[in-house]
């Protein structure tokens, strides 16, 4: 039976490449890795932010420290299925994450003010309640993306995923309702992310180097954001056009 991990303390590099490089990659990565207990899934997360998007804007800003509040699951979600509530740290590179698992209608009428939802551990529902004391959080936006999903079986710890038709929207904020939204790059890219507790092995980064596939600075929440604002000022650049 798979372990689930409610704590992770790892690095994460992101890159942002074609599909003629990720299918190169994959070659060489079935020489090294296995697929993932789950290798194929529709990732589904639900961010909680201030109204005025306070922590996707500290977060852009790229300081030592920041922190997000998301809620997880993997596939559509029925009101009764099994959803992650989520605190994801970073502090000098290194995330931190920490999660419970609980029903994902009680998990929303938590985080509307109601009782606190039956979770695997108290401790960390500690810690979400004082983040949420802490910021004023309301439904911000979902984001959803079809993940592959590799793990190694020699270097302890290390995954890969491969993210495609990632997609976002502002409206119709419960995860219920489906994984629809507005593309977020365009259908010839794909997002890799490494998650490896210590140093990426040699074989990896002779592999990438080959390839000429180069870490990126890379948030889908920020990356989706930053597009609203971009939306939202030419509209206001064209309502001004009008006007005048």
């Amino acid at each position: 039976m798979k372990r689930t991990q409610w704590s992770f303390r790892r690095i994460e590099k992101k890159y942002l490449m074609s599909v003629e490089q990720y299918t190169q990659l994959c070659a060489v990565l079935q020489e090294h890795l296995v697929p993932d207990d789950y290798p194929v899934s529709t990732v589904c997360n639900l961010y909680y932010d201030t109204p005025d998007y306070l922590l996707i804007r500290r977060s852009i800003e790229k300081p030592v420290y920041k922190e997000k509040f998301r809620l997880r699951s993997y596939g559509i979600p029925a009101e009764d299925s099994p959803i992650f509530m989520e605190i994801k740290k970073k502090y000098e590179g290194v995330v931190y994450k920490r999660r419970v698992r609980t029903a994902a209608a009680e998990a929303m009428h938590y985080l509307q003010g109601g009782p606190h939802p039956a979770v695997n551990d108290p401790q960390i529902l500690r810690e979400i309640d004082w983040f949420c004391r802490r910021y004023p959080l309301m439904p911000r936006m979902i984001l959803a993306y079809d993940r592959q999903s590799f793990k190694s079986e020699q270097d302890c710890g290390l995954r890969v995923t491969f993210d495609r038709n990632i997609r976002y929207r502002i409206d119709d904020l419960d995860l219920t309702h489906g994984a629809h939204g507005t593309p977020l790059l365009p259908d010839d890219k794909v997002l890799m992310e490494i998650k490896i507790p210590g140093a990426c092995p040699v074989w990896l980064a002779d592999a990438l180097s080959e390839l000429k596939i180069f870490p990126t600075s890379f948030s889908k929440y920020g990356r989706a954001y930053q597009q609203l604002l971009k939306k939202k000022m030419i509209q206001m650049e064209e309502d001004h056009r009008h006007a005048s």
